[in-house]
């Protein structure tokens, strides 16, 4: 009976540990925009201002100079919350911003972005916004409104939004 027991418990080990893994969410986005790459950049480029982005009531540089590592700024967002992000890599050359997400009201944790600009040729560019993050809830599955599917939602939301505003704004 122990021995039943026993391997009855070994063979449900694996789907309890598979069921609790918090999972990395990684999303991509891109967009092909009408414009050249260094007008684009000059416009997403800027970490100190987002408003480009449709979501954004408010950019504000809240540590360190915009532009350079280490930079703190807060965004709040037109339905009242908001984010604190650091600006974690900054290369004009190469026209690429990477920035982490330190605080904030999105379902997401241990989030790390970046958003790249590059010539498609014929005056035109395309911007590639990439993230990877964990939903809010640690637990298994995730409470409602802070699990995977929150997580997914809302930066896809964030992303998708972002890019066909940013679009409009540089054509």
């Amino acid at each position: 009976m122990n021995r039943l027991f026993a391997a009855m418990l070994l063979s449900v080990l694996p789907m309890m540990a598979s069921a609790a893994i918090d999972e990395t969410i990684r999303l991509k986005e891109s967009v092909e925009i009408d414009a050249p790459a260094d007008k684009v950049w000059s416009i997403v480029g800027n970490y100190g201002d987002m408003s480009w982005h449709p979501a954004i009531a408010k950019t504000e540089v809240t540590g360190g100079k915009a532009d350079e590592v280490g930079a703190a700024r807060v965004l709040t967002f037109k339905d009242g919350g908001g984010v604190k992000e650091t600006l974690t890599g900054y290369d004009t050359e190469r026209m690429l911003m990477k920035y982490e997400i330190t605080e904030g009201t999105l379902p997401v944790r241990d989030y790390g972005a970046n958003i790249r600009v590059e010539s498609a040729g014929d005056g035109k560019s395309v911007v590639t916004w990439r993230a990877m993050f964990f939903r809010k809830d640690p637990a298994s599955p995730g409470a409602p409104g802070q699990d995977d599917a929150a997580a997914r939602t809302a930066i896809e939301g964030v992303l998708k939004s972002g890019l066909a505003n940013l679009k409009k704004v540089a054509e």
